[in-house]
């Protein structure tokens, strides 16, 4: 029996979709929205060590704990740079949920790439960017588990904003295709950044923009 598994929380302020992946007691964080407080109980509780933090894109509904994780920790997060100026831009959202802001002197995060790596053993995960929802907007797709995180870039039942500073909605609409031409399986579970999961088959029948760009 395998011991990695796979989480959806939604951490409070109920509101982004956060996956947590873990292999017997490591685990990392995609998406560490809310509290640092919170996630540190959740950790410690199950004793989980926390390895690693990655994030689709760098509005701070997507990553708010993420830099103070890090540094209780003292453990990388992971941001692909041309999202790195929106981190204190984004305190405006953490305002409206009413959480703490995220600090001048903020722990960096390290530079997320396109490619495939392993952010646990045996859980590899292939990363794709996806731009248009912010500049620097990514995918994560692990192929052994048939799981794809997809942040704002598509939801169960709509696409992310693209009015937002980095938005462009011809590069949103590209990034869709680019995962239709993926032509993941049907089963693939998809975890999306806000709202109800779904899978590849549900979209690909229901979502009309999960469609290539004409």
């Amino acid at each position: 029996m395998s011991d990695i598994k796979f989480e959806v929380l939604r951490m409070p302020p109920v509101n982004t979709n956060s996956l947590l992946v873990s292999n017997k007691k490591d685990c990392v964080i995609f998406d560490a929205w809310g509290r640092a407080s919170d996630w540190c109980t959740l950790l410690d509780k199950r004793g989980l060590k926390l390895r690693a933090i990655y994030t689709t894109h760098g509005h701070n509904d997507h990553l708010s704990a993420a830099p103070e994780l890090a540094k209780h920790y003292n453990i990388d997060w992971f941001l692909n740079m041309r999202d790195e100026p929106l981190v204190l831009w984004g305190n405006q959202i953490l305002d409206f949920w009413e959480l703490p802001h995220i600090p001048s002197d903020y722990t960096k995060p390290k530079a997320l790439n396109a490619g495939t790596i392993q952010v646990l053993p045996g859980v590899p995960v292939q990363i794709m960017e996806t731009p248009g929802h912010s500049l620097g907007g990514m995918v994560f797709y692990f192929p052994e588990q048939k799981v794809l995180m997809t942040g704002d870039t598509i939801f169960r039942d709509g696409i992310g904003r693209y009015d937002l500073p980095g938005g462009n909605t011809d590069d949103l609409h590209k990034s869709i295709s680019k995962l239709v031409d993926r032509n993941f399986p049907d089963d693939t579970y998809v975890v999306h950044g806000h709202g109800d999961d779904s899978v590849i088959g549900w979209l690909k029948e229901n979502n009309p923009w999960f469609t290539r760009k004409k």
